[in-house]
């Protein structure tokens, strides 16, 4: 299927999940991640925050536990910058302290001491709504993510996160994709 179709198809999928599905799900892909990923050699690791409203993973199960079990860890979250559909990191500090934009994307007000360049980043964990078995990936489209990732060194892992197992193959994928080195699903851990 063209990028376009999955958009549409696994964006509909999303909605039909129920509170208490997503929220096992969730749980399910944090447990994964600590179980698959030695997080003593990491040093900042960049991580989505969930719009609520597109019933995405709740990754503050994550960033809480990170916090707790590795405080080596600086957690960045990401800043979006529409004008130029590009994002900036910046150092998470509390839940408490984000703010919506116009997508109602919790985001951190942008204070200039606490931005992270992409080169300080030893991982990021990408949002998606579903990826192929090649380690390519559907977002919603606009390519905040490989503009992103492209700025990332290539010793960064991009680990994707996704409600879905893979599907055989996307079949647009462009030059300006940036390809997943691993995905987590509730079910497992996908590398490529």
């Amino acid at each position: 299927m063209l990028k376009s179709d999955l958009r549409k198809t696994y964006l509909s999928r999303r909605k039909q999940i129920s509170e208490t599905e997503l929220s096992k799900k969730s749980r399910q892909i944090a447990d994964l991640f600590f179980e698959r990923f030695d997080l003593n050699k990491i040093s900042v690791i960049h991580i989505f925050l969930p719009i609520i409203e597109k019933n995405e993973i709740n990754t503050f199960l994550i960033i809480n536990r990170i916090k707790s079990e590795f405080p080596h860890i600086r957690i960045a979250v990401p800043k979006s910058i529409p004008e130029t559909s590009e994002m900036e990191s910046y150092l998470f500090e509390d839940e408490y302290k984000l703010v919506r934009n116009s997508w109602k994307i919790p985001e951190p007000f942008p204070h200039p001491e606490h931005f992270i360049p992409e080169h300080e980043i030893s991982m990021v964990l990408v949002p998606l709504l579903i990826f192929d078995q090649q380690g390519n990936r559907v977002g919603y489209g606009k390519g905040f993510y490989d503009r992103f990732l492209a700025r990332c060194t290539k010793d960064c892992k991009k680990v994707g996160i996704c409600l879905e197992s893979p599907i055989l193959e996307i079949e647009d994928p462009n030059q300006f994709d940036i390809k997943l080195e691993y995905c987590i699903t509730p079910e497992k851990v996908f590398s490529f």
